[in-house]
């Protein structure tokens, strides 16, 4: 096994790894050097397929206030969302918009170089930055690899997985890395460890996220004995592309219905209506279930959205992804209706994290969509997650400055047993088949930690998720990358399905059908390894 040091190890290359990464190589000391290990190549993640745009709450937008972009987040987030977290990272959107376009980022403006804002659901105004129309993630990340794939000061590891963290008496001092084309580990210590990873999706038979995205990160923390916060909580997006074309599926944003699109059944007729006030633009959670209903009441697999009310021209301007992947398949959107289906799209729980980054153990620190900072709450925000990962990648950069980094000299017998774990190399493992047990751990998850969800179900779920766990006894090390990422899965799956248990209540994204109430009691779900228990606090 290799042996190296940094002053500073991000794992996970979305955007909210690339911008802290750039970040702290202009602010921060790095005697030892900075490393970003992404599993992937570099700039594939979640951040990629976000279509719709980023929240930003700028000065030159006279109809918009932070006040007002707090009141919408906090309503959506269902009584969860933290008031603090959500006044710093609005009050903060317009200084880190105006520090991206430093580094290349570049938002789509009208004829008079004004940003171009649209609106998305349960946003009271119109305040959302885009970028190549329908196209925002992607066109930031790739800025952001330019700058940091030209950037000699950082090193990066691609096809590397960080399985296990380095934590010893609530500090961690590092991370093993396994690097899947060489079958090769590295320790690596550092006295920081920043997570960047994204989510969960992959854990759900449908689902708008990328094949990576398996929870390595949430499991990594838990493992290591981090409190975690409200891991029942999963955000389903209502209207994917009903069309299997690979592992994941299609992502229709929100951002159509903003400009107009209305959901129907086959015949065009509309139905949201039955469901909120707000028909096409109520919260997400609304709208997903208002789809999921329709699609069981007539029995059929998919609704529809109709984007024919909106000026063709208009439509193949502001959605040309969309556009040009509805073509591939024989549909035109401007002329025909577009099948939509729920699907696994975003998560609010995650590895506890204040906004700086930190985590409860010292050294460990999270930011983007792995982390629960409280902005989300029980149900996001439309496009306030890619503002959450920047506005907090830049904060634990202005931490992290202030703070002498020093690399862990002495490794004590705790982090030696940790090594010991993926140091022998005489240890001989059944081949399993993974891709086969990865599909029944999505589909345990989508029929019994869906949607909807009762008592019932989750305790089905927990039942199957124990069985697959006695045919893949290994909870240390594993033969390759996908028996690491199915590990992973195991974990998070059993503590989404234990935790929506305990929420004996309906809540933004959580639904119970035995408790379809809100209680008047709001508080979050948190949970250590050591606790083995749920604690419920305020």
């Amino acid at each position: 096994m290799r042996y190296s040091k940094y002053s500073t190890i991000i794992i996970g290359s979305g955007i909210a790894g690339l911008y802290s990464a750039l970040k702290m190589e202009q602010q921060v000391k790095l005697p030892d050097g900075l490393l970003l290990v992404t599993k992937s190549k570099l700039g594939e993640s979640n951040s990629k397929y976000a279509q719709g745009g980023m929240v930003a709450v700028l000065k030159e937008n006279k109809a918009d206030s932070t006040s007002s972009h707090i009141s919408d987040t906090i309503k959506a987030g269902a009584g969860l969302s933290e008031f603090n977290t959500v006044k710093f990272i609005s009050e903060n959107s317009d200084k880190v918009v105006k520090d991206l376009l430093k580094f290349g980022v570049e938002f789509d403006r009208d004829e008079n170089n004004n940003f171009c804002f649209t609106k998305e659901a349960a946003h009271s105004v119109r305040r959302i930055l885009h970028s190549g129309g329908d196209a925002t993630g992607r066109m930031i990340e790739l800025a952001l690899c330019k700058k940091v794939s030209e950037n000699e000061n950082i090193e990066i590891y691609e096809d590397t997985d960080a399985v296990e963290l380095l934590v010893t008496s609530g500090e961690c001092k590092g991370v093993i890395v396994y690097n899947d084309n060489t079958q090769e580990y590295e320790t690596i210590y550092s006295p920081v460890v920043i997570l960047a990873t994204g989510g969960i999706g992959q854990l759900y038979k449908y689902t708008t996220n990328p094949i990576g995205a398996t929870g390595d990160g949430v499991a990594l923390a838990y493992k290591a004995g981090a409190l975690m916060q409200d891991m029942e909580f999963v955000q389903f997006h209502p209207t994917a592309l009903a069309v299997d074309t690979g592992e994941n599926r299609f992502l229709i944003s929100e951002a159509v219905r903003g400009e107009g699109a209305k959901l129907c059944d086959a015949d065009g007729v509309e139905f949201m209506s039955k469901y909120d006030d707000r028909r096409e633009l109520a919260p997400r959670d609304i709208v997903t279930r208002a789809n999921f209903n329709e699609m069981k009441e007539n029995n059929v697999d998919n609704v529809y959205l109709n984007a024919t009310c909106i000026d063709s021209t208009k439509l193949t301007r502001r959605f040309p992804t969309i556009s040009k992947k509805c073509l591939e398949i024989g549909i035109d959107i401007a002329h025909d209706f577009i099948p939509v289906a729920p699907a696994a799209h975003y998560y609010m729980g995650g590895v506890k994290a204040n906004l700086r980054g930190e985590t409860s153990i010292k050294g460990l620190y999270a930011i983007g969509e792995v982390a629960c900072t409280g902005l989300h709450g029980g149900n996001r925000l439309a496009s306030n997650s890619l503002l959450e990962c920047v506005v907090c990648a830049y904060s634990v950069s202005e931490y992290l400055k202030s703070i002498e980094l020093k690399t862990p000299k002495q490794i004590n017998e705790s982090i030696k047993s940790i090594i010991d774990n993926y140091s022998n190399e005489d240890l001989i493992l059944d081949e399993l088949n993974i891709p086969q047990m990865k599909e029944r751990l999505k589909d345990i998850m989508w029929d019994n930690v869906g949607i909807f969800r009762d008592e019932k179900s989750l305790m089905t779920a927990i039942s199957e998720l124990k069985n697959l766990q006695k045919e893949f006894p290994r909870m240390h090390k594993c033969l390759n990358r996908e028996e690491y990422e199915f590990r992973n899965m195991l974990i998070v799956g059993m503590l989404i399905a234990n935790c929506a248990l305990l929420r004996k209540e309906s809540r933004g994204a959580h639904y119970r059908t035995d408790y379809p109430e809100t209680s008047e009691k709001c508080v979050h779900s948190v949970i250590t390894k050591e606790q083995g228990v749920l604690d419920f606090v305020k």
